[in-house]
């Protein structure tokens, strides 16, 4: 019998090496649950699999974006539901792997007729109204959302604020949620690898953004700053890492880098595991024990019994 199970936790957690590992034992196509994997040309920032690893095992939703476009939890919900039936029909396991946890919340939960409120995305965007002016978040809703600008005021700052956060939060412009149905929530085991000490998580971060750097990073947030149809407005460019590498090379000093991306990580990574905390049904594994990859392989094979 087919299953769906899943693998969550924060960045750095070692979620990739443990659902190659589970690929290794098991009839198992890995579905990527990673709001950056689905952009084309980003690969060191994201820490995208490599060539050997993709031919390890079957994965999906990696490399489907240019990253002028946007990827939404409804795209990935429908995205996910479609290729658990064909993984299955192939008499395969599928495994979802990632740390978007919005996407993972919308598997589990289902999926509201529009996404809820977020309080980060709203304060950024107060701080951006505070600066600019709501007549200049108005101007930039009317580029993401005609629809939607077109029967609202210049200083209409509640419903200016709420249609920016569903477009930042979804990818979708408000007027594209308006008469959509929900979708339904989905049973999904869910193995979660968290550090019994964040200091341990810390120094993996650490770690694989210095690898990053050293893999060629800003050379790669060059080549895409060359084209003349990316900017910082755009979610891929706003992905951990590439958002703080475009700025340095914006200010023509990099140095600042290394110091910034890792607090950027943290930050991510802090965001994480606060998504994980509220979703309780799922089996706790601390990936800094010695015996973590025993113990989180134990579990999926007690599951896929």
């Amino acid at each position: 019998m087919t299953k769906t199970l899943a693998i969550a936790g924060p960045t750095a957690s070692g979620k990739s090496a443990l659902a190659l590992s589970a690929a290794q034992r098991w009839p198992i196509e890995i579905i990527s649950v990673d709001s950056a994997l689905v952009f084309r040309g980003m690969d060191i920032g994201t820490a995208k699999p490599s060539a050997a690893e993709l031919a390890a095992a079957p994965h999906h939703l990696i490399d489907i974006l240019d990253p002028t476009e946007a990827y939404s939890a409804a795209q990935f919900v429908a995205d996910a539901a479609r290729l658990i039936a064909e993984v299955h029909g192939r008499g395969r396991h599928a495994l979802l792997v990632g740390g978007t946890m919005l996407y993972f919340k919308a598997l589990v939960n289902g999926l509201d007729a529009m996404p809820g409120a977020d309080p980060t995305v709203r304060a950024a965007i107060d701080a951006r109204a505070a600066s600019e002016g709501w007549p200049a978040l108005h101007a930039e809703l009317q580029r993401v959302d005609a629809i939607t600008a077109a029967r609202l005021a210049p200083n209409d700052a509640q419903r200016i604020q709420r249609a920016l956060e569903v477009w930042q939060l979804s990818g979708e412009p408000l007027s594209a949620w308006h008469g959509r149905r929900a979708m339904p929530a989905m049973a999904l085991p869910m193995l979660s690898l968290e550090p019994g000490s964040r200091a341990w998580l810390h120094e993996r971060i650490a770690q694989r953004f210095e690898a990053m750097l050293a893999a060629g990073l800003v050379d790669e947030v060059r080549h895409l700053r060359a084209r003349d149809d990316l900017h910082l407005g755009l979610p891929s460019m706003r992905c951990v890492g590439y958002r703080q590498a475009w700025e340095c090379l914006d200010a023509g000093d990099v140095s600042p880098l290394r110091e910034r991306g890792i607090a950027a990580t943290r930050q991510l990574a802090k965001r994480q595991l606060t998504w994980l905390r509220s979703m309780p049904a799922r089996t706790v594994v601390a990936c800094d024990a010695p015996d973590a990859p025993a113990q989180a392989l134990a579990h999926l094979e007690r599951l896929l019994q």
